[in-house]
């Protein structure tokens, strides 16, 4: 069994990790730490897991914690993970960092859009950007891994096909995503206030969200050139999905069976990526609660652009579930072990 311990197991990325891994039949959850919760039972915290976990949430010892497992996964806000990853490295175990610490490759551009200094710089060469359907290969050897964001996830999983095939225009790409509500964590806020956010449909850091560079970096790698988009996030009334609208010119002009022929063959035999047939557009319901991503393409003659729909559980797919795929693949088990359950419908 692979012994797991999350660290900042009770906010809403690691009560997903605790809801997936109760069922994973090759993990054993060892430890669970928060600070807020600490000796609770972690089923008071979360009581929809009661009789899945009989854990109690635990104050942090970094050490003592690695030392009693093979895989550690940080589900802590960004700046906090850099010390875990130190003291993973030199007990040789292994990192899912679920936050943001390890995605840029850039310590410097890290800390112009995170306004934190980056404490471990020369660990930003070791990880791994865990995209499992795009770096499958890179992440089978890993020991950090840097689990990508949700909307990033689902522009990443847009544009592939399109980028890799070098059919879209250079600076075309306009992604215009909607998020709900779990997305800005657990802690209360007014932005995610229930009367603020009711009957709400927002925009939000138009032009200047963290998630940007990241998207610029990850597309650039599959175009083989640097990439600048155009990204606006909207915060929706809904508690999980994100779907993301991505718009692109393209060199050639494509109808709507070859756009569909290419993205069927880009994900051929990937066990969360759902194509979805011609004329039916993916919406956030069908994906929640689940690791797929549902996709859609559909070609606009009138403007020679392709429009790409993509939708996923942004605590899954986008957080918790592409975790734990990736630890499946670094540990050399079944890939889709404990995440081939259904999406929740209504």
């Amino acid at each position: 069994m692979i012994k797991v311990g999350i660290i900042g197991a009770t906010g809403y990325t690691g009560a997903e990790l605790v809801r997936l891994l109760s069922g994973h039949k090759e993990a054993q959850m060892v430890g669970l730490t928060s600070r807020t919760y600490k000796g609770e039972p972690f089923w008071k915290v979360y009581p929809h897991l009661r009789r899945y976990t009989s854990l109690e949430c635990e104050e942090l010892h970094l050490a003592g914690l690695i030392d009693r497992v093979d895989v550690i996964f940080t589900a802590l806000p960004h700046g906090h993970a850099m010390e875990v990853a130190v003291e993973v490295s030199r007990r040789g175990k292994v990192l899912i960092d679920l936050g943001a610490d390890f995605r840029l490759r850039d310590a410097r551009v890290y800390e112009e859009w995170y306004r934190v200094e980056h404490t471990a710089p020369d660990l930003l060469g070791q990880a791994v950007y865990g995209l499992p359907e795009l770096n499958r290969n890179e992440i089978k050897n890993a020991w950090l891994i840097a689990n990508p964001g949700c909307y990033p996830t689902a522009a990443q999983l847009a544009l592939a096909p399109l980028l890799a095939r070098d059919l879209v225009e250079p600076d075309s790409v306009i992604i215009d995503a909607k998020s709900g509500v779990s997305g800005a964590g657990r802690k209360t806020s007014l932005t995610t206030h229930y009367a603020e956010t009711n009957e709400n449909f927002r925009a939000y850091n138009v032009g200047i969200h963290r998630h940007t560079p990241e998207i610029e970096q990850e597309l650039g790698r599959i175009a083989g050139r640097d990439m600048r988009v155009s990204f606006t996030p909207h915060l929706v009334p809904m508690t999980r999905g994100i779907l993301a609208t991505v718009y692109v010119k393209l060199k050639k002009f494509k109808d709507g069976d070859e756009l569909q022929a290419i993205f069927e063959d880009y994900y051929q035999g990937e066990s969360f990526i759902r194509v979805l047939p011609a004329g039916m557009l993916p919406q956030t319901k069908a994906v929640a609660g689940s690791n797929y991503c549902d996709l859609g393409v559909v070609a606009d003659p009138r403007t020679g652009r392709a429009v790409v729909l993509a939708a996923i559980d942004n605590l899954v797919k986008g957080a918790s579930g592409q975790a734990i795929q990736n630890m499946n693949i670094i540990f050399g088990i079944k890939e889709t072990e404990g995440l081939e359950h259904p999406p929740v419908y209504p």
